[in-house]
């Protein structure tokens, strides 16, 4: 096998070139990320600790998992015609969510569709990358990457060798901007974005939003942090602290909706969108397309009848067996079985996950616990919003150490799905890390004590053409 960064697989050699690079230079891991650990808004925004290195992308694997992670999109997206009769509301009780979230979603598709924005989580197992999940949304962590890639370049070693093998990064917030601006218009040339999260999330992520603000204002986007108890209706328009708004960000999710009081709260946004007045980014409807739930449609072999080969080679590759916790469930090979003795014999292989959740949230990695709890975890769960997933174990990325040697992660690869018609690129968003030492780990999150890096990739293969650059 190629190794490419540090023992992870690949094809580009990067990750080898690199570490050679470095021991060459006689770089020492903690010089790495001195720029990083200095600068205070990558302190605010990822809470973790730095990678001393980034991983790396070859413009082959760039391209193919853009175009991979397209197709996913599409399918999810297209699940209510090709599977519900055109019914968004039908998918919503298919998958479980409260009466609230699926009038919601029902009232929200009747308008304009959302422009496509999304972050796929992702191992790079020994067979390639392979989906955990597709978080459809604008409320996405991570967006903030290119603070960190610009942060390591700091550092003259990787400038230099960046510099050497045609390497580039994708700033996540220009793709975002971008994004506002097709759903504004042409009109806007400096729109003003509500950044609106719930009202019980707001005090905890203020800090966060404003340093959001912050990047979006330097890219042209008056961008005015708020909860959505905040939006008021005033002569037709939308307003935020008195101050009329063209679009609202949205960086709260369906799932906190779940009363009638809820539903209430969010009227004024929803008839001022309705009424053309705002846009929404995303489209409240947009977390029934991007979660496990929907993931578990397209991998189960009985929907393969609206799928064509093209894409079913697609799914094939990206895709574990993922399936709804129901008493009978099909097997990865086919037959169809007791879903209780086969998650007790296949307990750590699996991973139980609720269908709409966040951050991890209500995860339960089957390795993790005692196989009595674990049992009573699945029985529990049993014809409820919850899916099963075949573990997927990823090669372990090889970093320098600061006593010279090297020391192991497990990545887990956040990487943005957005509209190549509007980035003018092939819809790869940019990428962002988040790793963990222990090897058995389920869930990796920087705010539990986990790592944060970036991603570089190559320009273009040999021959082929230039990517973006910054």
């Amino acid at each position: 096998m190629d190794i490419d960064h540090f023992g992870a697989p690949g094809r580009s050699g990067l990750g080898r070139a690199y570490r050679e690079h470095l021991a060459r230079e006689g770089v020492r891991a903690e010089d790495l990320t001195r720029e990083a650990d200095g600068n205070r808004l990558l302190r605010i925004t990822y809470r973790g600790q730095f990678l001393p290195a980034p991983l790396f992308l070859s413009a082959t694997e760039r391209a193919a998992l853009a175009k991979d992670l397209g197709t996913v999109y599409r399918l999810l997206t297209e699940l209510p015609e090709r599977s519900f009769d055109g019914d968004p509301g039908a998918l919503a009780e298919a998958l479980g969510v409260t009466a609230p979230q699926a009038r919601l979603a029902r009232r929200a598709a009747s308008g304009p569709p959302s422009t496509r924005l999304a972050r796929a989580d992702l191992f790079r197992a020994a067979e390639g990358f392979r989906l955990l999940e597709l978080n459809i949304s604008s409320a996405l962590g991570g967006a903030n990457n290119a603070l960190l890639n610009r942060a390591l370049l700091g550092h003259p070693a990787l400038a230099r060798f960046a510099a050497d093998h045609g390497l580039g990064y994708v700033d996540t917030v220009q793709h975002l901007v971008a994004t506002v601006r097709a759903e504004c218009g042409p009109p806007h040339e400096r729109p003003v974005v509500a950044l609106a999260d719930w009202p019980t999330r707001f005090a905890a992520y203020e800090l966060w939003l404003h340093v959001f603000a912050s990047l979006l204002d330097e890219a042209g986007i008056e961008a005015v942090p708020c909860h959505v108890g905040e939006l008021v209706e005033h002569s037709g328009r939308l307003e935020v602290h008195g101050r009329p708004v063209d679009a609202v960000l949205r960086m709260f999710l369906i799932e906190q909706v779940r009363t009638p009081q809820d539903e209430a709260l969010l009227e004024p946004l929803l008839r001022t969108v309705e009424s053309g007045a705002v846009r929404l980014i995303s489209r409240l409807d947009a977390e029934l397309y991007g979660n496990k739930g929907a993931l578990a449609l397209l991998s189960d072999d009985r929907h393969l009848d609206v799928l064509d080969a093209a894409e079913r080679a697609c799914l094939d590759r990206l895709l574990p067996w993922t399936r709804f916790l129901r008493p009978r469930v099909r097997l990865p090979d086919g037959s169809t079985g007791d879903v209780e003795a086969y998650a007790r014999a296949e307990q750590r292989n699996l991973v139980l996950k609720p269908v709409l959740s966040h951050s991890g949230i209500g995860v339960v990695p089957g390795w993790t616990v005692p196989p009595a709890e674990w049992l009573d975890r699945v029985r529990r769960a049993v014809g409820g919003p919850y899916v099963l997933q075949r573990r997927v174990t990823p090669v372990p990325d090889v970093f320098p150490a600061t006593d010279g040697g090297e020391r192991a992660f497990h990545v887990n690869w956040g990487v943005f799905v957005t509209d190549p018609s509007v980035t003018g690129s092939d819809g790869y968003g940019g990428c962002y890390l988040r790793a963990s030492t222990d090897p058995q780990a389920g869930v990796i999150k920087e705010a539990a004590g986990g790592w944060v890096g970036c991603v570089f990739h190559q320009e273009a293969s040999p021959g082929g053409d230039a990517a973006d650059r910054h």
